[in-house]
């Protein structure tokens, strides 16, 4: 019998329907869950995606593609198969894919997570018989602060470099997490300015109807006197290069989840970091799969193994498979998980950290 998804050197695949999933190499028909460069490549002959995420491939990816969009809670039926699309909560756009083809579900999350953050619709959970999750952070160490007390202490580190005139840059992924930092800070503090990464998508969501606080575009012609108290948000990979020259003094921040481990800011030459993910931690994790009551959990990308082997240990039919999907921001465990430069090893997995 075939199964209803799959695992191939493509990507997730429906065989009954020829349509793929988050496809890693080119394909005619590519169902897209959301915009991140590591779900939503080039060169597929058809798109799939909300409607959200549309302008957001065609931003990153060109205006050429041949794009559909699928809103939240229509469905559309390829060779007796019907798709449907669900909130993921992962950054704006973003969905689980479900599959349904006589009386079996399978429900692909692509990433998701579960805190409300001010630019996603809701993660929303889908009753299926597979469950096919991401794991990234699929370690109990990980379990988020709240949101709110996260922001207070940005705000916080913030307000205390304005004051002594020294401006405020924190790292943030061009695609969500700079958006989440925009709606979360006090604008009250100081001038938010932002790199030219951050601008595009800032600009392409906001034409879809996300409202942001009041934000600048750092040019040549930015004085230098504008960064004092300002808030910078950028993406990793330009903090102390040329571009950050004339914000000095500064002190810099990190946005991520990696930020939970210790040594994570030292390796990565960050002042400062915020346990901000935009994915599920371990309780949140373990939370999507009771909902789903699926008995068939597929874990994928993240830690795959330390999180199928416990959920076998609890009863779950569980299995790891490999993906070419990175994670948090695009970017491997170990790399600048905001933008692709090397950091820092990769976080532990051994016994001590459980």
């Amino acid at each position: 019998m075939v199964p209803l998804l799959s695992f191939s050197p493509r990507g997730i695949h429906c065989a009954q329907a020829d349509v793929y999933i988050d496809p890693w190499r080119s394909v005619d028909k590519a169902l897209i869950t959301h915009a991140h460069s590591d779900h939503a490549r080039r060169g597929h002959g058809h798109y799939l995606c909300s409607p959200v995420t549309k302008p957001l491939l065609q931003a990153r990816l060109g205006e050429d593609l041949r794009i559909d969009t699928l809103d939240r809670g229509g469905s559309v039926t390829i060779n007796g198969v019907q798709f449907s699309f669900h909130p993921a909560g992962h950054i704006p756009g973003s969905v689980q894919v479900r599959v349904e083809h006589k009386g079996e579900v399978c429900v692909a999350t692509g990433d998701h997570k579960r805190a409300a953050d001010g630019v996603s619709d809701a993660y929303e959970p889908v009753k299926c018989d597979t469950f096919i999750t991401e794991c990234t952070f699929g370690l109990p160490i990980y379990r988020w602060p709240e949101p709110e007390q996260v922001f207070a202490e940005m705000n916080a580190w913030w307000r205390q470099n304005a004051v002594n005139n020294i401006c405020s840059i924190i790292s943030a992924y061009s695609l969500g997490k700079a958006q989440r930092v925009l709606k979360g800070v006090d604008p009250s503090i100081g001038p938010i300015l932002v790199h030219g990464a951050v601008a595009n998508m800032n600009t392409v969501l906001e034409a879809a109807g996300l409202q942001l606080p009041a934000w600048e575009l750092i040019t040549k012609d930015t004085p230098k006197e504008r960064f004092r108290h300002a808030l910078v948000i950028t993406p990793g990979s330009a903090i102390g290069t040329p571009w950050t020259g004339k914000m000095k003094p500064y002190a810099t921040a990190m946005a991520s989840g990696w930020m939970q481990l210790r040594g994570w800011r030292r390796r990565g030459n960050i002042d400062k970091g915020f346990v901000l993910s935009d994915h599920a931690d371990w309780d949140a994790l373990l939370l999507a799969v009771k909902e789903t009551g699926a008995e068939r959990i597929i874990a994928t990308h993240g830690y795959t193994e330390v999180f199928s082997q416990y959920l076998r240990s609890v009863g779950y039919d569980a299995t790891a498979e490999s993906t070419e999907f990175s994670g948090d921001g695009g970017a491997e465990p170990g790399t600048d998980v905001v933008d692709g430069g090397r950091i820092a090893d990769p976080p532990p997995t051994s016994p001590e950290v459980l």
